[in-house]
């Protein structure tokens, strides 16, 4: 989490999680969901609108903006780095 977005996860910027076992394969929206309710320490409307992040945050799997990996529909993979970066800004 970056740009602010660790705010929301107690200032904590690095995360190793192991997810949990299910018979489907873990994907974004998913881990999304696991991230809201596991992680996730406080204004969850600041990082969720719905089932997805919210506009304004960035999401990069291996470096690579998530639009071209499928969005919420992008399987992971074991060791993939998934990184929000919030561009939200207060003036």
């Amino acid at each position: 989490f970056r740009g602010g977005a660790e705010l929301l996860f107690d200032g904590v910027k690095k995360h190793q999680v192991t997810l949990p076992c299910q018979p489907e394969p873990w994907d974004i929206r998913n881990l999304l969901k696991w991230i809201k309710h596991n992680l996730l320490k406080e204004r969850p409307e600041l990082f969720m609108q719905g089932e997805s992040v919210r506009p304004g945050i960035l999401v990069l799997i291996n470096d690579a903006d998530w639009e071209l990996m499928g969005e919420l529909d992008y399987k992971l993979q074991d060791q993939d780095n998934v990184l929000f970066i919030s561009t939200l800004h207060g003036g």
